[in-house]
C-alpha cells in the first residue's frame, strides 16, 4: 500500500510504500508560496510511478491549502510542465524564491 503525508515538522511530504520511506519532497512555505525545492526516491523504489504520485499528492494538498507552487527541484517542474491542472497555482522561481531555500533552517 502506498501513502503520502505531509510531515510539516520536517518540511516534507514522504511517500511511503508498505510501511517504508520511500522518498520525499522538501519544501519552504514563504508569502503563500509552497516552494518545493528537491524531491528523493530510493534506488530500490524507482521506475513505480512514485514520484509522480508523491508530487501530485504534494501539489494537491499545497493548493487545497491555499498556496501558490513554485517548482524549483527539477521533479516538480517536469511534473507541473505536464500536467495543466496545476498550471494556475503555478509561480515561477525568482531570486526570492531561491534565497528563501538557501536560508532555510
Amino acid at each position: 500500500m502506498t501513502s503520502v503525508r505531509n510531515a510539516t515538522d520536517l518540511h516534507r511530504y514522504e511517500i511511503e510504500e508498505d510501511g517504508t520511506l520511500a522518498g520525499f519532497t522538501e519544501y519552504v512555505d514563504k508569502g503563500g508560496q509552497r516552494i518545493f525545492f528537491h524531491t528523493e526516491i530510493g534506488e530500490e523504489f524507482g521506475g513505480r510511478g512514485l514520484a509522480s504520485t508523491l508530487i501530485r499528492e504534494a501539489l494537491t494538498d499545497a493548493v487545497s491549502a491555499g498556496l501558490r507552487i513554485v517548482p524549483i527541484c527539477s521533479f516538480v517542474a517536469r511534473y507541473v510542465g505536464k500536467h495543466d491542472d496545476f498550471a494556475d497555482s503555478v509561480d515561477a522561481v525568482t531570486p526570492e524564491t531561491e534565497q528563501a531555500v538557501k536560508e532555510r533552517s
